[in-house]
């Protein structure tokens, strides 16, 4: 349920990627630490090469079923611009305002009544405000192929209630972080990737991608 890029899944019981809850919507201040990352350390693999499935120090995705009777997933990328020597399903369009080697970690947890989605970044321009928004299809090298905003309801109103919206500002060592709560799951399928804009709200150039199947 939770394949694709390349990700490896782990099965675990836990009631969510960190064994906690986690708050209501919000755009986060980032004045919380990002260290927490499963690959936080910055590193490119042990010996400052590619991992095992060939790409740049990226944990890849693991998941698992809760107590709770929900499920939760957890996947990692390092940023790098598209065409990169090693692949990674984290695009940076603009390296000026993302980085490469910038680092994302997205969480998921779903139960009967909640959806929670969840970010945190490392090595983005510290102090900045960003956007971010989950999106319906894979990253690729043009960044209009992640296609729109995931919508709960179809063609109905672009706001964070009826979409996924991940808006956070960075602090002053560039990390962010912020989270989403939904009364709502998302449609199989149909939601595939985040994109992180270049100012917050429903619009924004699109200047970074990360593919990361969330389930329904």
């Amino acid at each position: 349920m939770l394949a694709g890029g390349g990700a490896s899944i782990a099965h675990g019981a836990a009631d969510g990627p960190d064994g906690g809850g986690h708050a209501a919507h919000g755009t986060g201040s980032a004045g919380g630490s990002t260290d927490g990352m499963a690959s936080a350390d910055g590193k490119v693999g042990e010996d400052g090469k590619a991992g095992e499935d060939g790409k740049a120090g990226e944990v890849g995705m693991v998941g698992g079923a809760s107590r709770s009777g929900g499920f939760w997933m957890r996947a990692d990328g390092v940023f790098s611009p598209p065409g990169s020597f090693v692949p990674s399903d984290a695009l940076t369009y603009d390296t000026a305002l993302v980085p490469a080697a910038a680092r994302i970690e997205v969480t998921q947890y779903a139960d009967r009544t909640t959806t929670r989605v969840g970010t945190r970044l490392k090595g983005l321009l510290p102090n900045r405000a960003y956007g971010m928004h989950v999106h319906t299809s894979l990253c690729a090298a043009d960044p209009a192929s992640a296609g729109p905003h995931y919508q709960h309801r179809a063609s109905a109103t672009a706001d964070p209630v009826n979409e996924v919206w991940l808006d956070f500002r960075t602090d002053r060592n560039g990390a962010g972080e912020a989270e989403a709560r939904h009364d709502w799951g998302f449609r199989d399928g149909g939601a595939r990737s985040v994109i992180i804009h270049d100012e917050q709200g429903g619009a924004g150039k699109r200047i970074a991608c990360f593919t990361v199947p969330l389930s329904s």
